[in-house]
């Protein structure tokens, strides 16, 4: 019989490190995951081992330095030896069993794809929680979250809960008067481009921009809060601006009148074209919408009488966003209009005057991207939509 003494210890054997050789975009790759600020804090951990274990340190040091427990290292030095960078991933698990039948989820998708009046159910728009609750009614799946009716929709990016307006081509002329359009921008006319001492203006007003004196004074953000103004205003009427934007140039001209109109309208135009470059210019085209202050062919010989040099071109009916001067109004919207808190009338009119001045002295054009090509598919798009739903175009495409 061997007897051991109380000082000898039993060695168990050890498994050796998985030696670690990194190629160079290995070694990159790891470097991103293990030092990332965007790298998931469990990836993170495991680019950081293998690039410990690359230097040759044992599981013990790295374990050390990282904080990990040494089973962790030795599960992730192997998994990277056996299987490279894939290994580093969590494998797959089978989870928990479904609940609900691909059949169910397809009918909870074709629900939300139908209008609630077309179930007699009298909501104007879907929700998540409504969707459950009908699901649930109709018998096509039991109890149901709304989370879970989230989740199917986000699968195609349905959301019903949205809505977007539309409206159908009425102008019986709108490829021709888009292009026109659509050419001036880049500097042609007819077919022949523009001259040097030829301008692009582009034109119109916007109505009611009102004084509401708030009843308490605004107060400017500050830490953890937004800058807070008050409901309660008093009225201190309603004034109309209107500006002329030189397309190339992005220069804005504006004057603020009592009201719209003809009169306020060709004082505009008189602004502007009693000032060089535009006095003496071969042509200046008008770019207009169809607003009763400028409509027809009576606004356009009205204008062409008062300068000869005047061309105006309108934009097709509805088409208000081929007018480049409705970007410069929906910066002025935000910037200046709201919130909107003037004493008076006298205040705005000081505000837009001040901000066009501000605005000319750093503007640049607008990257107008919208060619004819790209017009051609929208009309294309709209042709194919229409031959889908004849019942549609029978009913819209009337003028």
């Amino acid at each position: 019989m061997i007897h051991l003494s109380r000082s000898a210890c039993l060695v168990l054997p050890v498994a050796a490190a998985h030696p670690i050789s990194l190629r160079a975009a290995e070694r990159e790759r790891l470097k991103k995951m293990a030092y990332g600020h965007k790298t998931e804090h469990r990836l993170r951990r495991r680019a950081q081992v293998v690039l410990h274990a690359a230097r040759g340190r044992s599981n013990a040091r790295i374990a050390r330095e990282t904080g990990l427990h040494l089973d962790t290292v030795r599960c992730w030095r192997g998994r990277f030896a056996e299987r490279g960078l894939r290994g580093l991933n969590d494998r797959e698990r089978s989870g928990r069993p479904q609940s609900f039948t691909s059949i169910q989820v397809t009918e909870a998708k074709a629900l939300a794809c139908r209008l609630p009046a077309e179930s007699a159910v009298p909501l104007a728009r879907w929700s998540c929680p409504e969707l459950a609750a009908e699901l649930t009614k109709r018998g096509i799946t039991g109890d149901i979250s709304a989370s879970t009716v989230r989740r199917w929709l986000a699968e195609d990016a349905l959301k019903p809960w949205q809505h977007r307006s539309w409206i159908f081509i009425t102008d019986p002329d709108f490829r021709a008067k888009a292009q026109r359009v659509l050419d001036l921008y880049a500097r042609t006319w007819q077919r022949q481009a523009l001259g040097e001492d030829e301008y692009v203006i582009s034109a119109d007003e916007k109505t009611s921009i009102q004084a509401r004196c708030r009843c308490h004074p605004t107060l400017a953000s500050g830490q953890a809060r937004a800058m807070r103004v008050n409901h309660s205003y008093g009225r201190g009427g309603a004034l109309a601006y209107l500006a002329a934007y030189d397309v190339h140039a992005a220069k804005v001209f504006g004057r603020t009148e009592p009201r719209t109109g003809i009169a306020p309208f060709m004082n505009l135009v008189a602004q502007v074209m009693s000032t060089e470059p535009y006095a003496s210019a071969k042509r200046v085209f008008w770019l207009v919408d169809n607003g009763s202050s400028h409509r027809g062919t009576k606004a356009a010989d009205r204008l062409a009488a008062a300068f000869p040099n005047a061309v105006m071109v309108h934009t097709p009916v509805h088409a208000s966003w081929l007018n480049q001067v409705e970007i410069y109004y929906s910066v002025v919207q935000r910037k200046i209009v709201s919130p909107n808190d003037f004493t008076d009338l006298a205040q705005v009119g000081d505000r837009l005057r001040a901000f066009e001045d501000r605005y000319n002295a750093t503007a640049q054009p607008f990257q107008w991207k919208f060619t004819t090509s790209d017009l051609d598919d929208l009309l294309a798009r709209l042709d194919r939509h229409t031959a889908d739903h004849p019942e549609e175009s029978s009913v819209t495409s009337t003028p």
